[in-house]
């Protein structure tokens, strides 16, 4: 685990992942444009958070049940499917920011994202992949899981926080309330459009 090329390969691993597009990111990069990056902070900790305990449970043999009981994973797409649609709508619908404060609308807490890495597709790739491509054999399972599941979230946090910039930056250049409505619309698309990653 000590070696030089384990972390190296765990580190690109969470860049290739954490950095290319998917649920998450879609939404962070809808957060930062709707709120600014502060206030997106802990909707990226609680991607981080979700996403190091569904890796620690994949090491752990969650994964393994999965397989033996199938029935718990379909039921699991249908959770993710219909919880997505349901932010999709809601990224959608979103007023543009003067209007926001008044409606009361706020980004998405950090238990709320950290719960839906659980039914996140991309999630379960990336603690798959992980595990069966990086978990060292030598040591205590429990240190060996919770050190990759540490190591892939810390370099993925530099990866997601540059989609949330770039909604910010996006945010900046959206100066009409027309712009605005277009852009919810647009991401809101995208976010539903990660369904067909669950139901395939």
């Amino acid at each position: 685990m000590t070696s030089l090329g384990w972390w190296l390969s765990v580190a690109l691993f969470s860049i290739s992942m954490s950095g290319t597009p998917g649920p998450n990111n879609v939404m962070l990069t809808a957060s930062g444009a709707l709120y600014g990056y502060r206030r997106t902070l802990p909707h990226i900790f609680g991607i981080m958070l979700g996403c190091f305990v569904l890796f620690l449970s994949i090491a752990l043999g969650l994964g393994a049940l999965f397989e033996r009981y199938p029935l718990i994973q379909q039921g699991l797409k249908v959770v993710g499917a219909a919880y997505l649609l349901y932010l999709a709508w809601k990224i959608a619908s979103a007023p543009p920011p003067d209007f926001a404060a008044r409606e009361g609308a706020r980004p998405l807490t950090a238990w709320q994202a950290a719960a839906f890495q659980f039914v996140n597709p991309k999630a379960w790739v990336m603690g798959i992949a992980l595990v069966a491509g990086f978990l060292p054999h030598d040591g205590p399972l429990i240190v060996n899981a919770a050190v990759l599941a540490l190591l892939m979230e810390g370099v993925a946090f530099f990866c997601i926080s540059l989609w949330a910039g770039f909604g910010m930056a996006i945010g900046r250049l959206l100066t009409t309330p027309r712009a605005w409505r277009a852009f919810n619309v647009t991401m809101g698309l995208a976010t539903a459009a990660c369904v067909g990653f669950i139901v395939r």
